[in-house]
C-alpha cells in the first residue's frame, strides 16, 4: 500500500486489493496447481494434481436454512473447539461452509471429515440438500470434484457467489447470492481473521466424530449451538458414547448455562420422556 507525503495511506489500488483478496485464498484454502504453459507464472486450485485438498466445503440447499446450517457452524466451534468456517452463498441455491486446513490431506479423508460432521449436525435434514465438497469422482480423469472458489460469477444466473459475515447471513437465506460483485477488499478482509484447522486437531476430531454412532438430534443440536438465543453455548465435553437424554439433562442442570437454553432442553425432555425430566430448573 503506498503512502501520501503526509505519511497517510494512500487508497488501495484495484490490483492490490485483487492481491491481498488472493493472498488470503492461498493462506485458507488453494494449493499449488501445474504451472501455467503459456505465463509460467504458479497457478493454484482447490484439488491439487496428486488429489491433496485443503479446502472443505458442506453446502445446504434451498429451502432456506441458515438455522440448520449454523448448528454445525456453531457446533464446530462451541463443542469440538475448531476455527470458525468461512460463510458463503453460492451464487446458485445454497448457502455453505468453508473449513480450511493447514496442511492438505487426501480428498478421501476430507470427505469423510465433512460426511462426519453432516451425520453428527444434519442428521434430520434430507441428504439430497447437503453437499459435500470433494465429491464422489466427476469422471475417471478427474478423481475429485470440489465447489467452485468464492467469489465468482454464476454463469447461468448472471449472480454471485460471496463470503458474508454472519450477522448478514439471514438476509441471505432465501436469495442465496449477490446480484453485483463483491468487493474484493472486503471478501478479503472477512477472511483474513479465519484461522485454519491444525492436523493435530482435524485427526482428534475426526477421530472422536468416526467413534461416535450417535447422532446428535436436532433439538440437543440447537441447544449446543445456540440457535435462538444470543451468544455461545457452553462448551460441553462431546462424549461419543453420551446419550442424547444425560446430555440434554447436563444442559438443563447446568447453572452456567443460560436459562433460555436450559428450558429449551427441559422442553426437549419433555417431548420424549415427560415422567423422567427431573424437576430442578429454576
Amino acid at each position: 500500500m503506498q503512502t501520501t507525503s503526509e505519511g497517510e495511506s494512500a487508497p488501495m489500488t484495484e490490483t492490490e486489493k485483487r492481491d491481498r483478496l488472493h493472498n488470503e485464498l492461498v493462506r485458507l484454502y488453494l494449493l499449488p496447481a501445474p504451472a501455467d504453459s503459456g505465463t509460467g507464472a504458479q497457478a493454484f486450485a482447490l484439488v491439487s494434481p496428486s488429489g491433496m485438498v485443503r479446502a472443505l466445503v458442506m453446502e445446504l440447499v434451498q429451502p432456506p436454512g441458515w438455522e440448520v446450517l449454523s448448528r454445525v457452524w456453531h457446533g464446530v466451534q462451541n463443542e469440538l473447539d475448531l476455527p470458525a468456517p468461512a460463510i458463503a452463498v453460492s451464487g446458485l441455491d445454497a448457502l455453505q461452509l468453508w473449513f480450511s486446513l493447514a496442511e492438505p490431506v487426501a480428498a478421501a479423508r476430507g470427505h469423510a471429515f465433512l460426511e462426519c460432521l453432516q451425520q453428527r449436525y444434519l442428521a434430520d435434514v434430507d441428504a439430497s440438500r447437503v453437499r459435500l465438497h470433494p465429491g464422489p469422482a466427476p469422471s475417471p480423469a478427474q478423481p475429485y470434484g470440489h465447489a467452485r472458489l468464492v467469489p465468482a460469477l454464476q454463469e447461468q444466473t448472471g449472480n454471485w457467489s460471496a463470503f458474508l459475515a454472519v450477522d448478514l447471513v439471514p438476509i441471505f437465506a432465501e436469495t442465496p447470492w449477490l446480484d453485483i460483485p463483491p468487493g474484493e477488499d472486503g471478501q478479503a478482509s472477512l477472511l483474513q481473521g479465519l484461522g485454519r484447522i491444525e492436523p493435530p486437531a482435524f485427526e482428534a476430531v475426526l477421530g472422536r466424530l468416526t467413534r461416535a454412532t450417535k447422532p446428535l438430534p436436532a433439538s440437543a443440536g440447537a441447544v449446543a449451538a445456540g440457535v435462538g438465543a444470543p451468544g455461545h453455548a457452553p462448551a460441553l465435553p462431546l462424549e461419543p458414547d453420551a446419550d442424547p437424554r444425560q446430555f440434554l439433562t447436563r444442559v438443563m442442570q447446568d447453572a452456567s448455562v443460560p436459562l433460555a437454553l436450559r428450558i429449551e432442553a427441559a422442553k426437549a425432555l419433555l417431548r420424549h420422556e415427560p415422567t423422567q425430566v427431573p424437576q430442578n430448573v429454576r
